[in-house]
């Protein structure tokens, strides 16, 4: 299909504000789901009525975690706050339904339904403002670049909302880039053929299958994890097929069924509607057949059944916006700490290959030998150029490399916990994000937050999940 050439002139039209809020968070994923949580319970703690909107664009909270089936959680261990309430939750929940724990014995699997319903209650138990399907069209700033409102677009058309700080928790920088702000994606080391690019993949859900005989084929902690990936690689050419990821993985969610990702996507962009489309389609493909084939071969995979693959594929390369503070390489090697540090980083550089010549279609070596516990600070959390702007889970401000290891999950929440708490103190303080005293207002305010969703294993009304707990 050929580009029309001739531009057309979209007309000129005022637009009503639908929704005057305090807090307006973009994008219902990890770290978004995190930030509206923090923003609600900072404004309980001050005395103040919630006045958080959070702005998804698929049909449930919860991002990759949920529409992406991703089902393993990374960087969680040294994370306590909102993840060990969620984790008692669907602990909670899973022991209701007499399922025995996992064999891991370290990381953390969870069911993706269970996880959309315990992100929901605990949203809407906190009183917090949700709308799905709906996507940022467009940000208005003042004349001192201050952004002041959004515009969205859902079933009811094209709506304005009034805020007073803003969260882009979107993972692709979608407000950011609507702002206006600097950003950067990829890997810049090569500027005649572009940007190198992490690839994307399609999560899916499997049963038909037995832990028992599984066993050898996902790690449980007793081996190394590129041993079990070896043997489900060459399962998988045993049974005719050749992935276009030479690292497959399971993780087991219950002892009959598994989530798989076994595919890379390579070259595509993420900001590229296209490109996206095509890796979607053609992940989506990929996985059915090789489930198909295993399925054929027979023995162990003999009952193979694809339960479902991901709404939304996992794109691992992020819009990476200036901010206060950019997290570098330099500060993994040496694993530098901060006065400001709102999350501690435990994972290592986790560069999938950017091309399907490139580490054999698996994970490209690190570009230093060891990489140490670092901080991430306040400060990286905050845009430079935009005032009443702050970003967290994996559009952060980072390097390349940095980004590879602070992109994961466990970090997503620690983030989103900071910034929410950041944007509802800002509000009661009637002051700018970058204004906030982090030692004096911002520490103690997320401190408290975090001992409260550690202290309330009931989930009660401190930390609003009494709905949940009532109705199971």
């Amino acid at each position: 299909m050929k580009p029309v050439r001739e531009p057309i002139t979209e007309p000129s039209r005022q637009l009503n504000v639908a929704f005057e809020v305090d807090v307006v968070i973009a994008g219902g994923g990890p770290a978004g789901v995190s930030a509206a949580i923090a923003a609600a319970m900072t404004q309980k703690q001050a005395g103040q009525p919630v006045s958080v909107l959070l702005l998804e664009s698929q049909g449930q909270l919860g991002g990759v975690w949920t529409s992406g089936l991703l089902s393993w959680i990374i960087d969680s261990e040294n994370k306590p706050g909102i993840l060990t309430q969620l984790y008692a939750q669907l602990d909670r929940l899973r022991d209701q339904m007499h399922e025995p724990p996992t064999l891991y014995q370290k990381g953390r699997t969870y069911d993706p339904e269970l996880m959309k319903w315990v992100l929901e209650q605990w949203i809407c138990g906190l009183g917090i403002k949700v709308l799905l399907h709906t996507r940022l069209a467009q940000a208005k700033l003042d004349q001192q670049q201050n952004l002041t409102h959004v515009v969205i677009e859902s079933c009811s058309g094209r709506q304005a909302i009034s805020g007073k700080v803003f969260i882009d928790c979107t993972g692709d920088g979608v407000l950011t880039r609507h702002a206006g702000c600097v950003c950067s994606i990829g890997s810049d080391d090569d500027p005649e053929n572009g940007p190198r690019l992490q690839p994307m993949s399609l999560m899916a859900i499997v049963t038909g299958v037995d832990r028992e005989q599984l066993k050898p084929y996902y790690n449980i902690g007793h081996e190394s994890w590129a041993v079990p990936k070896q043997r489900l690689l060459t399962a998988i050419r045993d049974a005719g097929m050749e992935p276009t990821y030479t690292r497959p993985t399971l993780f087991e969610i219950y002892p009959d069924m598994f989530g798989m990702m076994v595919n890379h996507q390579y070259g595509q962009h993420p900001h590229v509607v296209d490109q996206v489309t095509d890796a979607t389609l053609t992940a989506r493909d990929e996985i059915n057949r090789i489930v198909q084939a295993l399925r054929q071969s027979g023995g162990i995979w003999r009952q193979l059944r694809l339960v479902a693959t991901a709404n939304q594929i996992g794109i691992r390369e992020s819009t990476r916006p200036r901010g206060c503070y950019q997290v570098t390489l330099d500060d993994l090697v040496v694993g530098r700490e901060h006065d400001d540090a709102i999350c501690r980083c435990t994972f290592g550089v986790d560069v999938h290959a950017t091309s399907k010549q490139s580490a054999g279609g698996g994970i490209e070596p690190s570009p230093v030998t060891r990489t140490l516990p670092y901080d991430i600070p306040y400060r990286a959390l905050i845009a430079s150029q935009v005032g009443q702007l702050l970003f967290a889970g994996r559009c952060i401000s980072g390097d390349f490399w940095a980004h590879a290891s602070y992109r994961v999950t466990g970090n997503a929440v620690a983030t989103g916990e900071a910034a929410g708490c950041a944007a509802a103190l800002s509000v009661v303080d009637q002051g700018s994000p970058r204004d906030l005293d982090f030692a004096q207002r911002l520490k103690p305010a997320l401190d408290q937050l975090r001992q409260a969703c550690c202290d309330d294993m009931t989930g009660t009304d401190r930390c609003g999940m009494s709905a949940l707990a009532q109705s199971v």
